[in-house]
């Protein structure tokens, strides 16, 4: 099977795109649905930390009916922090995946502000969504409840690795069973007297029935220029049956989501990937979570 065919039918899970508070970015999400239409894609997840993308979501798949467009939102200050009557208005708005914190997380604030050019954060130290006695904060357990109320997509955010297995243990005792581990082997977590997470984590949570999600951003230049290498281990140390792929593209410095997915795919092919693991990650597990024949 030749790269386009990898490419046509796949689903990109986290895709950037303009209008964004955090830095200028390549395309509308209109335009990267336009891209993917070209390439043959069938679907895209619209990510903002500042607002929520259902409405746009909405409206792009009356303009773009050849692709599946999704919409979500992430808990960081930008929606109020932890924030459920927000959980609960992107639920009523057809929203498909809420995000645990990213760039309010303590995990990965210090970190993002460092190494992401161009991204302007508000002020704060960040938050976690456990106490000190590394319980859950009381705001999640109503948040849980409408993700399983209305069976959305629980996706990890820039949490650390101790904040997401009390959150996943959470979760799977509300029979919450869409989950999502992003990016898990980025290195938004990797700061002095922090943690990473790592193959036996990641084993674990696949175990447990999470995805682990791996993206292409970190091998672009002009981001984190990581090695493929660990990511070809991941994928065989966990099983790409429990794995999915996604861009985490739409800076204005990278290429547009769409053509990071094709070089994704393309990388990992020329990595030892085969075909059937490319498919599993970037087409079968992905429609699993989102429902798609």
């Amino acid at each position: 099977m030749n790269i386009d065919d990898l490419v046509r039918g796949s689903i990109d899970m986290h895709c950037h795109h303009a209008p964004d508070a955090l830095f200028a970015a390549r395309m509308s999400a209109l335009d990267t649905a336009k891209c993917a239409r070209e390439m043959g894609m069938k679907a895209l997840m619209l990510k903002s930390t500042f607002y929520n993308t259902a409405p746009l979501a909405s409206l792009i798949n009356e303009l773009i009916p050849e692709v599946k467009v999704y919409g979500s939102i992430c808990l960081d200050y930008e929606m109020g922090g932890l924030n459920f009557y927000a959980v609960e208005a992107a639920a009523k708005c057809g929203a498909r995946m809420i995000w645990m914190p990213t760039h309010s997380s303590t995990n990965s604030r210090p970190k993002t502000q460092s190494r992401s050019p161009g991204v302007t954060l508000l002020e704060g130290d960040g938050f976690s969504i456990l106490n000190p006695d590394h319980t859950l904060v009381p705001q999640m357990d109503r948040i849980l409840s409408i993700i399983k109320e209305h069976d959305l997509i629980l996706a990890s955010g820039h949490i650390s690795p101790p904040e997401t297995f009390a959150l996943i243990e959470e979760a799977k005792s509300k029979r919450i069973s869409k989950i999502i581990i992003t990016h898990a082997l980025s290195t938004h977590g990797m700061l002095p007297g922090s943690e990473s997470f790592t193959l036996e984590n990641q084993r674990k949570l696949g175990q447990m029935g999470a995805f682990i999600e791996h993206t292409y951003v970190n091998f672009m230049p002009t981001d984190f220029r990581d090695d493929p290498k660990p990511m070809v281990e991941a994928i065989r140390y966990v099983g790409a049956e429990h794995c999915i792929m996604s861009s985490d593209l739409g800076q204005y410095y990278n290429p547009p989501p769409p053509e990071g997915m094709r070089m994704f795919i393309a990388l990992l092919l020329k990595n030892g990937i085969t075909d059937r693991e490319i498919e599993l990650m970037v087409k079968v597990n992905p429609a699993k979570l989102l429902d798609l024949n």
